[in-house]
């Protein structure tokens, strides 16, 4: 019997448990940093947050920063609202609504219409796209959609074509014009 004990002691210390027999769980790929993505300034690593670790900012309430993230390789349809930032990695078809911000990274596509404060493009966007506060489109950003900013930033590289529109506050906004644009 002795022997069986020493077995099962042994498997359990290999087997994910801690010393107190609770289990250890790996990181979530949530924790994990993600490339081409940037964290809003002040914001820290969940992980890092979530322990509470000393000279950490606190983490946020959920409802402070409501953040969708669509992970690379993963495809999502549908209507999304009431999210202060979406980031796109994977595959987006949608209509979004009562969004703040919306990041579309280097793998990311958006097809759909998007009425948002702030994006930024590195991946690409097709569709209807209203950018009430500013238009960043990266050097590996396309964009090939009806579009309305007030401000816009194409990096060298980064391309704009279709019906574009430039809001003005307080202004009527110009009738749209077809055209092709691209930063070189």
């Amino acid at each position: 019997m002795a022997s069986d004990n020493s077995r099962f002691s042994t498997r359990q210390q290999g087997s994910g448990l801690s010393p107190g027999g609770a289990p250890v769980l790996p990181s979530r790929p949530s924790e994990v940093a993600r490339p081409g993505i940037e964290r809003p300034p002040g914001t820290s690593s969940p992980t890092a947050a979530h322990a509470g670790l000393p000279g950490e900012a606190p983490r946020r309430s959920e409802t402070a920063q409501r953040t969708l993230i669509v992970g690379r390789e993963i495809g999502l349809s549908g209507e999304i609202t009431s999210c202060d930032r979406l980031v796109v990695e994977g595959s987006v078809q949608a209509n979004l609504a009562n969004c703040r911000e919306i990041d579309i990274a280097e793998s990311g596509l958006f097809k759909g219409s998007a009425s948002i404060d702030e994006a930024e493009i590195r991946g690409r966007f097709e569709g209807t796209l209203i950018a009430r506060k500013r238009l960043h489109i990266r050097s590996t950003g396309k964009v090939a959609a009806t579009v309305s900013y007030a401000q816009i930033e194409i990096e060298a590289g980064g391309q704009l074509s279709g019906a574009i529109e430039v809001l003005s506050p307080g202004a009527t906004a110009p009738a749209p014009r077809t055209g092709n644009s691209q930063g070189n």
